[in-house]
């Protein structure tokens, strides 16, 4: 099984949350984790948040961050999928950045695994399998 991870269920894991449980079985079962090369902006954006905003000692954010970072096996570079998810947004109205994951869904027929409620209905629409979470 391929799964595909998104920011949102990568932080999910590595924060221990209840939301991340299913999560994590997915990324421990998954023969292949991908994700677009996105992933590492916005889980780097979101420990800085945690830091920033939260309170959250920098040790504990660049521990959580290296721990995200090795969750992926392989990551996607957004030039090559850039085409396809400005297509996708397009139609779908939604952006471009989500539609990045989505189009990595769509080549592998992957799971996604998001903790984004939107995202999911969007994938769905799409017939795009989604990880039960």
């Amino acid at each position: 099984m391929i799964v595909v991870l998104d920011a949102s269920a990568g932080v999910e894991i590595i924060l221990r949350r209840k939301k991340g449980r299913p999560f994590e079985k997915y990324v421990v079962e998954a023969e292949w984790v991908v994700a677009p090369t996105l992933y590492v902006s916005e889980v780097t954006n979101v420990f800085w948040k945690y830091y920033q905003f939260n309170n959250l000692p920098i040790e504990e954010c660049e521990r959580g961050l290296a721990h995200a970072l090795s969750l992926p096996d392989e990551l996607y570079s957004d030039k090559e999928l850039c085409a396809e998810a400005f297509s996708l947004a397009c139609l779908t109205r939604k952006p471009v950045y989500d539609m990045l994951y989505l189009v990595v869904a769509r080549r592998h027929n992957g799971y996604l695994l998001t903790a984004d409620r939107a995202l999911r209905q969007t994938a769905r629409k799409l017939s795009i399998r989604v990880a039960k979470g």
